[in-house]
């Protein structure tokens, strides 16, 4: 009786204050959800954009794939470094300030990263190109070799200059790995306890909508990011401080790097105004009578119960009492992994976020090196393409949800119905292959004809035995024949004319090998493009993605729904927080990681450093490039779905419990009730009011 006298008080206490929160609440909240909102695009477009510079990073700093992964999942090793204390702790402080303090850690992480741009020296790449008029005239791409030079196996070797040591730019991608850890930091407060705000004082049936709407600006965040780094990646690295007229190679280039820098700064100031709003909102708000609403069936409103009382409603204004909450977190953390749907909602979302940070990581580096697309292109493509078919689910997802008035379990099937959907579609991916870049000694012979196995790829060949070529440049040329030459030295060129980006190389040996005439034994700079089976797939390409990525995301905001219901209400911060520490430590964090040291098995061409150590790789086989990137990522999603079928299995037993334990419970308050009618009919019972 207890209980029910404290709950018609605190209903009595809502009802009296409908008034007053309807004019003073719904303000405060929509200024909230708007802030937050804010702040999912700012941190999310750093995020984006952060995905955008990845091969920019590699060709800046000389890294391998597997390396510039590490540096992207420092962003998750900050999170790691203090999520689960932030998402208890901060359920039960002022929320807001949380956040607002966060936004402005992530601005100045943000800023870090843009740092090394302005400690290195200007960027320098390979190059046989004559720059000015003063260079030596009579400089030949082919100098000449002695007969004992020449002899197999033994060709010059590019030897570390003096110093190299001290002149490497390899340290300073140490500025952005420390700098995306701060912004990892800085982001942790954001999703749980924002998310736990809105769901604590909304209306039940408006949570899910406001949710989506969070969600989806989330995903819009990332569409600007990787515009923004389309726009950076068409501006030179160095654009200020050298004459762009005289950069001889163009964004389509395996040597370019864009102004990879400045995105950051745009991000990290955009970051730091989204911390204003918070600092002005409240700790608490009033809760809304809305959420008891009759209207609601039981269901749509429905927690599953992981302990056999919950004799009162979770209520976050309550003040807080830091030993209190300390001694109750290893007690509450037990509670939580009590819950079987929760665990196994766990791990599905592990083994997913594997496959998707690992896919959206590498995505433009796919659609570059597969496609033949420039940076530029493969960023825009993400940005205006892909990542708005993803938003436009996620809000369909929520708006669905809401119209439907989706259960627990209507949420859970819609989810996996569509996931699954999105994965047959994306099986069609495996058909839409390009063939290799047609480049001699690489993937194909200076004759022209035929393929290159792993033992037989060689630089060299009788064409180009009277030049001392290094072997670790790359500097390619295209030959009128159709084929790439590594460099003019390695195509056989011994004369050039012109300068800059107009240089032309002439009387090219290795042309020859190949051309059904002599006359016209010309290279140009750059790479042949011409792959005319890519060109006709990748229309189909963009659309099968556009598609596919609409109808997974469709079940985003369901599956968070489900999150929180399957939780108590004082454990839905705990919750979030518990559940984006393990994806980004299991997920976040190792997938960028083994993705790209996969990818790197792919690599037919590697660039080396100053010192002489292995960079970044210059060309892949694209044929196996496709098979390990897509195979990994839908192999992941394959061992997602049988967790699904027993996450479903297990969610129905357990609801279909609950309602006949709430039946008896009914059935046992409704002879209670007869009861006292029939005792207050007895002559001698006084009657209250």
């Amino acid at each position: 009786m207890d209980a029910t006298v404290q709950k018609k008080r605190w209903t009595l206490e809502d009802n009296s204050s409908s008034s007053g929160m309807k004019s003073s609440c719904c303000p405060r909240l929509k200024t909230f959800l708007v802030s937050l909102s804010f702040a999912y695009f700012a941190k999310t477009l750093s995020g984006g954009y952060m995905k955008s510079t990845i091969t920019q990073l590699e060709r800046r700093f000389n890294l391998p794939s597997y390396l510039v992964g590490i540096i992207d999942g420092s962003f998750e090793i900050g999170n790691l470094l203090v999520i689960a204390f932030v998402s208890y702790f901060g359920a039960k402080l002022h929320r807001p300030k949380l956040i607002a303090m966060g936004c402005v850690l992530m601005s100045f992480g943000t800023f870090l990263m843009a740092m090394p741009h302005f400690l290195l020296g200007r960027y320098k790449f390979e190059t046989s190109v004559r720059s000015s008029v003063n260079s030596t005239n009579n400089l030949s791409p082919c100098p000449a070799s002695s007969p004992e030079s020449a002899r197999a196996g033994d060709r010059p070797s590019i030897l570390p200059p003096m110093g190299c040591e001290r002149e490497s730019s390899m340290s300073m991608w140490i500025y952005v790995f420390l700098g995306n850890v701060l912004r990892g930091i800085g982001e942790t407060p954001v999703q749980p306890l924002g998310i736990s705000y809105i769901d604590d004082y909304a209306r039940s049936e408006n949570a899910a909508l406001y949710i989506g709407c969070v969600q989806t600006v989330s995903i819009i965040g990332p569409a600007f990011g990787y515009l923004l780094g389309a726009a950076c990646s068409r501006i030179y690295v160095d654009i200020g401080f050298v004459n762009t007229d005289s950069v001889t190679i163009t964004p389509g280039d395996a040597r370019w790097v864009g102004a990879w820098w400045l995105g950051f700064l745009i991000a990290g100031a955009i970051t730091l105004m989204s911390a204003v709003p918070f600092w002005f909102l409240p700790k608490s708000l009033p809760m809304p009578v809305e959420r008891h609403d009759t209207s609601c069936s039981a269901d749509q409103t429905r927690f599953i119960r992981d302990s056999p009382a919950m004799d009162h409603k979770f209520r976050p204004e309550e003040p807080a009492n830091l030993y209190q909450m300390a001694k109750e977190f290893i007690p509450t953390l037990r509670s939580l992994f009590g819950n079987p749907v929760y665990v196994i909602y766990l791990l599905v979302t592990i083994i997913q976020f594997n496959s998707l940070i690992g896919m959206v990581t590498y995505k433009p580096k796919y659609i570059e090196q597969h496609y033949g697309k420039s940076s530029s292109k493969a960023n825009f493509i993400m940005g205006m393409i892909n990542i708005p078919a993803v938003a436009l689910g996620m809000f369909c997802g929520g708006v669905v949800i809401n119209r439907l008035k989706l259960g627990i379990m209507g949420a859970a099937r819609f989810a996996f119905s569509t996931s699954l959907l999105g994965y047959f579609l994306s099986l069609l991916f495996f058909a839409m292959g390009c063939e290799n870049s047609r480049v001699a000694g690489v993937t194909m012979p200076y004759s022209g004809v035929g393929g290159l196995s792993y033992s037989d790829r060689s630089l060299f060949s009788e064409c180009n035995a009277g030049c001392r070529c290094p072997d670790t440049e790359w500097d390619p040329v295209c030959g009128k024949n159709g084929i790439t030459y590594v460099s003019p030295c390695l195509a056989g060129c011994t004369a050039s004319t012109g300068l800059g980006r107009d240089t032309v190389f002439e009387q090219c040996r290795c042309v020859a090998e190949s051309a059904s005439q002599t006359e016209n034994l010309t290279v140009a700079l750059g790479q042949c493009s011409t792959r005319e089976s890519c060109d006709r797939v990748f229309p189909y390409f963009l659309v099968l993605s556009v598609l596919s990525s609409f109808i997974i995301c469709l079940g985003g905001t369901p599956g968070l729904v489900l999150l929180i219901r399957c939780t108590r209400p004082e454990l839905k911060s705990l919750a979030l927080g518990i559940q984006t520490l393990t994806t980004r430590t299991l997920a976040g964090i190792p997938a960028p990681i083994y993705f790209g040291a996969v990818i790197d098995t792919t690599c037919l061409k590697w660039g080396y450093n100053r010192c002489g150590g292995k960079g970044a790789c210059r060309i892949y086989n694209t044929s196996a490039y496709r098979i390990v990137f897509l195979g990994l990522t839908l192999g992941l999603r394959t061992a997602s779905f049988f967790l699904c079928i027993l996450g479903l299995s297990l969610l129905k037993r357990r609801i279909q419990a609950e309602e006949k334990e709430d039946m008896f419970s009914d059935n046992a308050e409704l002879e209670s009730l007869r009861k006292e009618d029939s005792d207050s009919m007895h002559p001698d019972r006084e009657t209250c009011l």
